[in-house]
């Protein structure tokens, strides 16, 4: 089992940057995949980047460019830089972890972002 608790959320206005954390309860290096979804109100939850064991990234085309997925495994720590934000990037980020076919996801962080 991995617990996950993200941080960083905030709001930040239209063309700003933010830095989300994910600290998972366990070492992260052998976690088949971490990554980072988001939830608009009204709207279903969307993957929004995805790094696997192997160092693999995968983005959402609406914020590739702009956000970028990274890790520190000695921290136990995933990252989601997020650069020229979008009033339309507002959402709750949630940290998704898949290990041993299950998957584990965080509290979620609020991010606004004002026109």
């Amino acid at each position: 089992q991995v617990q996950l608790v993200e941080s960083g959320g905030g709001l930040v206005q239209a063309g700003g940057s933010l830095t989300l954390s994910c600290a998972a309860s366990r070492s992260i290096f052998r976690i088949n995949a971490m990554g980072w979804y988001r939830q608009a109100p009204g709207k279903q939850r969307e993957l929004v980047a995805t790094l696997t064991s192997d160092s693999s990234t995968n983005y959402a085309d609406s914020v590739k460019g702009r956000f970028t997925i990274s890790r520190d495994n000695r921290k136990n720590t995933v990252y989601l830089q997020m650069n020229s934000l979008k009033p339309e990037d507002t959402a709750v980020y949630y940290c998704h972890a898949s290990l041993l076919q299950s998957d584990y996801w965080g509290q979620g962080t609020q991010v606004i972002v004002s026109s």
